[in-house]
């Protein structure tokens, strides 16, 4: 079953969504193209990015009023799988870029503000916005640290207020688009205060540097090395929601940490892809979907593959703010079948395609390594989903401090 059948089936792809499906797919083939160069070069998908600025696809998630493309949560989503399928590195870039856009608007509208917070996060994000639309600028956001596994806990970068704005100290890890982003949106802490705040460095501040190399196994065109903030000024007006708000975000909408999968989604419906086009081959008589081993081979990886998408989609079927306790235990579930289930496909995928799928430039050696990244990714890896998961409903509280006697993995 294909992205539109099924989510035609679920009753999530409505004609506007579809739209946005659409205009992403009309720019699959040349990501596709440029995939293994970027791919071997570590680079930043820079011409892949100039598409999505031609396309509109920066703001995919910014309302029709504000000059964007007026998707929602979901609608992002099925973009994100459909750019997934094509390039799954360039398509977690996209993803930070777009939660952003996001954080400060359909999850910020369903959070309860004040009214005077409301207007200033009215007034910032429509600066945000025409940043975006106008000027093609890129977001990114940087929020791991390495200290802690909790979504919103171990942030060890301060802001200091100041006169106009806030001085910025800390470092955050794996912070992608390091190169490439206009605005690291951080997360980061006042001295004496326990509210989480959401603060966008300009990239070209003095005292912003990038260290490090970026030479991994997958995932390679995110870049996202080291960002180091030494006493960086960011202006108050680039705070761009209320104190507190991401805290609230995280207990009400914590669908916002599950974005990431929907790339490894469309990274599962590409090995689907190039394992059908091996087995079809030239279509003869001597074809090898005619094997029996092959063919047993491919029922085992449309099991895994229609678990992960049928799971994800209910998933988005019913999310919102303020779920259940079991709807937050299928978030979680969603992004343990799909994490470890994209690798699982990719191997399977390498065995019933044989030996010459594990060399350059079939696309099944970059799907293989680009997979195993998936299931280390916070703030919802699989071990933190799993120790979720192994706690949930066995105490009076399915959050993180179900169960005091239990350390979360690092």
């Amino acid at each position: 079953m294909t992205l539109t059948d099924l989510a035609h089936a679920d009753g999530i792809l409505t004609p506007e969504r579809a739209a946005l499906v659409e205009r992403m797919a009309g720019l699959g083939s040349d990501i596709a193209a440029r995939s293994a160069h970027y791919d071997r070069t570590a680079g930043f998908p820079t011409e892949n990015w100039r598409d999505f600025a031609a396309a509109g696809l920066l703001g995919v998630c910014i309302p029709v009023d504000d000059g964007g493309l007026g998707g929602d949560f979901v609608g992002y989503a099925l973009v994100a799988e459909e750019l997934g399928r094509h390039c799954t590195a360039t398509a977690l870039t996209f993803n930070m870029h777009v939660a952003t856009t996001l954080l400060t608007g359909q999850i910020a509208d369903d959070m309860d503000l004040a009214d005077d917070e409301r207007a200033v996060l009215h007034r910032r994000r429509r600066t945000l916005r025409a940043g975006i639309i106008e000027r093609h600028m890129i977001h990114s956001q940087p929020f791991s640290e390495g200290l802690a596994a909790g979504a919103t806990a171990g942030y060890a970068t301060r802001a200091v207020p100041v006169d106009g704005g806030y001085r910025v100290t800390g470092r955050k890890i794996f912070a992608s688009l390091s190169s490439a982003a206009h605005v690291h949106n951080i997360v980061c802490l006042v001295e004496g205060d326990c509210r989480v705040r959401l603060l966008g460095v300009p990239a070209d501040s003095e005292g912003v540097e990038v260290v490090g190399d970026w030479d991994p196994m997958g995932m390679r065109a995110t870049d996202s090395r080291d960002l180091v903030l030494n006493d960086v000024f960011v202006p108050a007006d680039n705070e761009w929601i209320p104190p507190g708000m991401f805290d609230q975000a995280a207990r009400r909408w914590p669908y916002f940490y599950m974005t990431l999968s929907f790339a490894y989604l469309g990274l599962m419906r590409a090995v689907m892809d190039a394992t059908a086009a091996y087995l079809i081959g030239d279509g003869g008589p001597r074809a090898r979907r005619s094997h029996p081993i092959k063919q047993q081979g491919w029922a085992e990886m449309n099991l895994v593959y229609e678990r992960a998408q049928a799971l994800c989609y209910r998933v988005l079927g019913e999310l919102g703010v303020d779920p259940s306790p079991a709807a937050v235990r299928r978030a979680w579930s969603s992004m343990v079948t799909t994490m470890e289930g994209a690798p699982t496909l990719a191997s399977t995928a390498i065995r019933v395609c044989g030996g010459r799928s594990m060399l350059r430039p079939s696309p099944l050696e970059q799907h293989y390594r680009d997979s195993r990244a998936g299931a280390t990714m916070l703030p919802w890896s699989v071990e933190v989903c799993l120790d979720r998961l192994g706690r949930a409903g066995l105490f009076s509280d399915d959050g993180d401090d179900a169960d005091p006697d239990r350390e979360s993995p690092a």
